[in-house]
C-alpha cells in the first residue's frame, strides 16, 4: 500500500525507464509521479539507478524548493495537506574539509587545469583553482572536482567532471563524465542540498556585484577576464533557483548570464529572485544576437571571452570573424590592454 503521495514510477517495462539527465545513460532513470495524478513533474525530477557511479537524485522536495509557486498551487488545488512525513525535511549533509584538502593537488594531471594553463599561464590558472577550491579526482584520469562550499564554509558536495585539455569541453563520449563526490565516498543517507559554486567567496567580498552563470568552468574563465564581478555558478539551467540558495544573495546586486537557449527560463525567475531582496539584471545581448550555429552549440559567455587575446591585431581579426565581439567587450567594460593579469 502506497504511503507517500510522490513516488518513483514503478517499473512497467522499458518505457518507464529513461535517460539520466546527469550521466546520460539510457533506461536507468526513474521519474517521480504523483499518485493522485494532480501534478506532472518535469523530466529531470527523479533518480538514477547507478547510485555509485552517478548518484543523481532530484526529489519532489527539490522541485518545490525550486518552484515555490508550484507548492502554493498544490495547496490551493488539493484538500490534502502535504504533511512533513510525505515530503521529509531532513538536515543538510556535509563533506569534511580534510577530504577537500586532499583533492587540492595533482594539478599537473588535471585536464581542466591544463586547459586553463594553455590560455592564461600557470600562475593565473593556479590562482583560479585555489580561489575556487577546485580539486582533482582519480575517478577518471585527469578529472576535476568542483566543490560546492557555502557562505559558512561548509562543503555541501563536489561535482566531478572530465574535460578535454585541448578544447576545454566536457568529455561526453562514450558517456557523459559527471558524478558526485558523496556518491563515490559511499555516504549512505546523504542529503545533498546544493549551493552556488563559489558561494564561499561572498563572505569576504561584500562589495563587488555578483555575476551568475550556469557552468563552473565558465565562472573560472569569466573571473579571469572580468574581475569587476564576483562570479558564481548555478551548476545548470535549473540549478539553485530556490529559497535556500537565493538567500545567500540577499541584498546583493546580481547580473544573470544564462547560456544561449536558457535566457527565457532565467528571465522567468527574475520576479522570484527579487522577492528575496536581490537587485537583479539579465544580460541578454548574446541571446538576441547570436547566430544559429552558436545557439546549436549552446554557447555561453566563456566561449566569447576565450576568443579575446591581448594582442590588438589578433583582436581585430577576431572582430572581423565575429562582429558582435567588439560590442560585447564594450558592454562589459573589458580591459583589453591588460588582459594578462591576476584573477584574484
Amino acid at each position: 500500500m502506497t504511503t507517500h503521495r510522490f513516488i518513483l514510477e514503478p517499473y512497467k517495462g522499458i518505457a518507464t525507464r529513461h535517460t539520466c539527465p546527469a550521466c546520460q545513460r539510457k533506461r536507468c532513470f526513474s521519474r517521480y509521479i504523483d499518485t493522485e495524478k494532480r501534478i506532472s513533474f518535469p523530466d529531470h525530477v527523479g533518480r538514477c539507478d547507478h547510485e555509485q557511479k552517478c548518484g543523481y537524485h532530484f526529489t519532489p522536495r527539490n522541485y518545490f524548493d525550486e518552484k515555490p509557486e508550484a507548492k502554493q498551487e498544490l495547496y490551493e488545488k488539493s484538500s490534502l495537506y502535504v504533511s512533513s512525513h510525505k515530503i521529509k525535511t531532513t538536515s543538510t549533509s556535509f563533506i569534511d574539509e580534510e577530504t577537500v584538502k586532499r583533492s587540492l593537488k595533482c594539478y599537473e594531471t588535471n585536464r581542466l587545469y591544463q586547459f586553463l594553463t594553455s590560455k592564461f599561464g600557470e600562475s593565473s590558472a593556479m590562482s583560479l583553482m585555489k580561489k575556487y577550491h577546485v580539486g582533482s579526482s582519480k575517478h577518471w584520469d585527469g578529472a576535476t572536482v568542483f566543490w560546492q562550499i557555502d557562505r559558512n564554509n561548509r562543503v555541501r558536495t563536489g561535482k566531478i567532471m572530465l574535460y578535454n585539455p585541448n578544447t576545454g569541453k566536457r568529455v561526453k563520449e562514450p558517456h557523459s563524465h559527471i558524478t558526485w563526490a558523496h556518491s563515490l565516498l559511499h555516504k549512505s543517507g546523504f542529503n545533498m542540498k546544493q549551493c552556488f559554486f563559489g558561494e564561499h567567496l561572498l563572505a569576504a567580498d561584500k562589495i563587488r556585484p555578483v555575476a551568475l552563470v550556469e557552468s563552473e568552468k565558465t565562472a573560472l574563465i569569466a573571473s579571469y577576464y572580468l574581475p569587476q564581478y564576483l562570479w558564481l555558478a548555478s551548476g545548470g539551467k535549473n540549478g539553485c533557483f530556490n529559497e535556500s540558495s537565493l538567500s545567500a544573495l540577499a541584498k546583493r546586486s546580481v547580473v544573470l548570464f544564462p547560456d544561449l537557449g536558457a535566457t527565457d527560463y532565467w528571465q522567468s525567475k527574475i520576479g522570484m529572485i527579487r522577492n528575496y531582496g536581490i537587485e537583479v539584471q539579465l544580460f541578454d545581448y548574446l541571446e538576441n544576437n547570436a547566430p544559429e550555429s552558436e545557439r546549436k552549440e549552446g554557447y555561453d559567455i566563456a566561449d566569447y571571452l576565450l576568443q579575446i587575446q591581448p594582442d590588438e591585431a589578433v583582436l581585430q581579426t577576431m572582430n572581423r570573424k565575429n562582429p558582435h565581439l567588439k560590442t560585447l567587450i564594450e558592454m562589459l567594460g573589458l580591459e583589453l590592454v591588460n588582459v594578462q593579469r591576476n584573477s584574484s
